[in-house]
């Protein structure tokens, strides 16, 4: 049995010689398993100002806030996104509470510290004095740092802390996680009294985390603090450390499904016929005899049956598809019934691929193609908001129904940022799309962004445009070190100039100069962006305006001349 992430934890906190205790801690540990592997564990620690006219609602607040938010964040999403966001949404909440309910700076403001363990890494988050240390075998280190500014020489005060301002200024840090990391989080009451000496001994002298908080805790008070004292203790028991044999077992719970045929019925869904068929996948066109509503049945290949990277690879579409929800993205449908097989099931879309459209209609118009790009684009803001790279994006990959609609299917070579933070015994491979339409930087080993998406869709418009490539055909077997674009007015020479200066951005081989956003790009593609277009293309008005009207007035100055020498005749 795979072993999987597990802790002990322990907290104490107490108001020590203060009437009330402005400090406040928390974990949460999932009991779904799903959550465990993609969100991982949370621990929090915050410290309310004393300055603060509300530090106990403030760290209350930022405590189950973020123990609450984070786990409705993407699966997808990377630790530090998920975090990030739920961290700026707290600050700024803070922020707008302490100037309504105080009218002040200062209304609602505390210290935090949050340890997150996913797969085999821990991921810090820290604003102010509390403070996250590890003791990992004999080495005992702290790992945030405080944010104190000096004034003079006695004096400091905090620099940063959530809801001072409406931007926060978070420090991150990942580090490798190992079992029997021991991670303490204390408050400024606790370490500021008690050594670091003593922290290492206490944290050594035994197993039980309880004993352990209430031994620092004790000496910090006896230390004389004059601050709330709170400690919280984080043990790894144990990490993820599926091997290959536990892995595989795992990912064949489901065995492949019998060849279908016509009439054949697959757990319910009759078989009305092939789609299509491929050396990796087949697809069939089928009823749910349920419901009567007409389904795509995904099925993997025989040929890959011991194959653990394909079956993952399989079930990693399916997982994508069932966490977007867009009219332009192919639908992912949930199995009503218990699934004796390995398949996915899938709208159907009664239509045609963009390739076969692209057959049809050889000569379309820009108007034709900027409504077919946009819809693409509106499918792929959606995995992008996910943090979800498609990375196959091509004409064979882009369904349109009989009404018009534009769907992006395939979803097998998607990279997704959550995903590849857990680790896995399985051999991870990245599916490169079909060259001409994949982003150079993939030859060069460097890491996909959403440009590397907006470089395919750069490419599927300008075939539309062209009925070409925009550059000579590649290989990925060749490093690319020069890419030659060919203006797309050589192929079509209805193709506008400002059209085809968007174009060119969008496929740019450096992907710094490429397109930031989708949006971007199709703003090119509807009006005229004059910074993209060849100066030589310009017309003289818009390349040298003073140029062109002192070429008028001159013009202007010998037609009166010669007007004038004609009437004086």
């Amino acid at each position: 049995m795979a072993r999987q992430l597990q802790v002990s934890t322990a907290h104490v906190s107490e108001a020590g010689m203060k009437s009330g205790n402005e400090d406040a801690c928390g974990v949460h540990v999932p009991d779904d398993e799903g959550q465990l592997i993609n969100k991982g564990f949370v621990a929090v620690i915050a410290d309310g100002v004393s300055a603060s006219d509300a530090g106990k609602e403030a760290s209350d607040g930022c405590v189950q806030g973020f123990l609450t938010d984070y786990y409705s964040t993407p699966d997808s999403w990377t630790v530090k996104t998920s975090a990030h966001k739920v961290l700026t949404a707290l600050n700024r909440w803070l922020h707008g509470q302490g100037h309504k309910l105080y009218g002040s700076e200062r209304g609602m403001v505390t210290t935090l510290s949050v340890l997150i363990l996913k797969s085999t890494t821990a991921h810090l988050f820290h604003v102010g004095d509390t403070r996250i240390y590890r003791l990992r075998d004999n080495d005992f280190e702290c790992l945030t740092r405080d944010h104190k500014v000096k004034v003079g020489n006695d004096k400091e005060y905090l620099g940063r802390a959530m809801g001072i301002d409406i931007n926060v200024d978070i420090d991150y840090r990942k580090v490798s996680a190992k079992k029997n990391d021991l991670y303490l989080m204390t408050t400024d009451g606790v370490h500021d009294f008690v050594s670091n000496d003593f922290m290492i001994k206490t944290l050594k002298s035994t197993k039980d985390l309880d004993q352990i908080c209430k031994i620092l805790i004790a000496s910090a008070a006896d230390n004389k603090s004059h601050d709330n004292l709170t400690c919280q203790l984080i043990r790894i028991d144990s990490l993820p450390d599926q091997d290959q044999d536990a892995a595989f077992q795992e990912l064949t719970k489901l065995p492949f499904p019998p060849a279908l045929d016509t009439g054949m019925i697959l757990d319910g869904y009759k078989i009305l016929r092939e789609i299509h068929a491929s050396k990796r996948t087949q697809l069939y066109l089928a009823v749910d005899q349920e419901t009567g509503k007409q389904v795509a049945l995904k099925t993997p290949s025989v040929n890959y049956e011991d194959d653990p990277t394909y079956i993952e690879l399989f079930l990693h579409e399916e997982w994508v598809g069932k966490r977007l929800n867009n009219t332009h993205v192919l639908k992912i449908c949930d199995h009503q019934r218990k699934r004796n097989f390995l398949y996915c099931v899938m709208e159907y879309v009664d239509g045609t691929t963009l390739r076969q459209w692209m057959r049809d209609h050889p000569a379309p118009t820009i108007v034709e193609v900027r409504h077919i790009i946009e819809q693409i684009a509106r499918g792929l803001r959606a995995f992008h908001r996910l943090e979800m790279i498609h990375q196959d994006l091509k004409p064979e990959n882009i369904m349109i129904d009989q009404y018009g609609v534009v769907k992006i299917i395939d979803f097998g070579s998607t990279k997704i940022a959550g995903i590849e933070e857990i680790t896995s015994p399985v051999e991870r491979i990245s599916l490169l799309g079909t060259v001409n339409y994949t982003a150079p930087e993939y030859t060069r080993n460097e890491m996909p962004t959403n440009r590397s998406d907006i470089f395919s869709v750069g490419v599927i418009a300008y075939e539309m445009l062209t009925g070409e490539l925009p550059y000579k055909e590649r290989s990925f077997r060749k490093k690319i070190t020069r890419l030659d674009y060919i203006s797309a007015t050589e192929h079509n020479p209805d193709v506008s100039d400002w059209v085809d200066g968007a174009l060119k951005k969008a496929v740019d081989p450096d992907n710094h100069r490429r397109y930031d956003t989708l949006s971007e790009f199709i703003q090119d593609l509807t009006k005229p962006n004059t910074s993209l277009i060849s100066t030589d293309a310009l017309p003289l008005i818009e390349r040298n305006p003073v140029g062109f009207w002192r070429t008028v007035s001159l013009v202007l100055f010998v037609l009166n001349l010669i007007l004038i020498f004609y009437l004086f005749r």
